[in-house]
């Protein structure tokens, strides 16, 4: 059985996607959802695989925890966290609510809007504390309607003096915390169904071994031009389905 009334085309084109983003979020440690997501949108409602990459991204997260939990950042995590709880709710709601159309323009600009921000190299001169941390959070939650919370936290998190090791860690730990949160709300608001497990279950494979390459640094690229590359592809995704939307 074929997820979602899915062509053959559409399964490989999505197929191809989740394996490009397993080996974005091995490496990077953010930007799965994004790409799934978005790419996912320009051949079916933008919605039905949001549940799907939050799923795998759980499971892609257990699969590094091992090797990265001494780095994590916990006191980063928990105001993250307690801002994220507080706006995911009207963040999945607005977004439920909008036309298929409306919500392919939204989830498209605003993943422009987070590759602009990562682009343009904001720099903070010091680390965020509790409060900035809190108000990132909230921006995340209110992201993950689409689920994309992971993009405010990246773009965030690049602009402070985090080591790398720090920065890629912190948000292995923080993502399935957020996709804790994030299931039951999903579920309460129709986007988890019978055919939601059905996608996972036969993209999360292709994800695992994406994932698994990325960690052990399969593709031979620096940091800052990875993370550079990354940008560019989700923009040019995202240009993409906003072009798509306006149809």
């Amino acid at each position: 059985m074929i997820p979602y009334d899915l062509t053959f085309a559409g399964m490989l084109w999505i197929g191809l996607a989740v394996f490009i983003a397993g080996l974005v979020r091995g490496y990077s440690g953010f930007g799965f959802a994004a790409l799934v997501v978005t790419a996912a949108s320009l051949v079916t409602h933008p919605l039905h695989f949001v549940a799907v990459a939050l799923l795998c991204e759980f499971l892609l997260s257990a699969q590094l925890w091992r090797a990265s939990r001494d780095e994590i950042d916990w006191g980063r995590i928990r105001p993250l966290l307690l801002g994220a709880a507080i706006a995911m709710p009207p963040g999945i709601w607005a977004l439920v609510s909008l036309p298929e159309a409306w919500a392919r323009g939204a989830i498209a600009g605003f993943v422009l809007l987070m590759c602009l921000v990562l682009m343009r190299g904001w720099r903070m001169t010091k680390p965020a504390g509790l409060r900035g941390n809190f108000i990132a959070g909230l921006a995340s939650g209110l992201a993950n309607g689409p689920g994309m919370g992971g993009l405010p936290v990246a773009a965030f998190f690049a602009a402070q003096p985090i080591p790398a090791n720090v920065f890629r860690a912190t948000l292995i730990a923080y993502f399935p915390l957020l996709d804790v949160l994030s299931i039951p709300m999903f579920t309460l608001s129709g986007m988890v169904t019978r055919e939601t497990f059905l996608a996972t279950a036969l993209f999360l494979p292709v994800a695992l071994l994406g994932n698994f390459l990325g960690a052990r640094r399969f593709i031979a690229a620096d940091p800052a031009g990875f993370r550079r590359f990354v940008v560019c592809l989700l923009a040019g995704l995202a240009t993409i389905a906003l072009g798509h939307a306006m149809i």
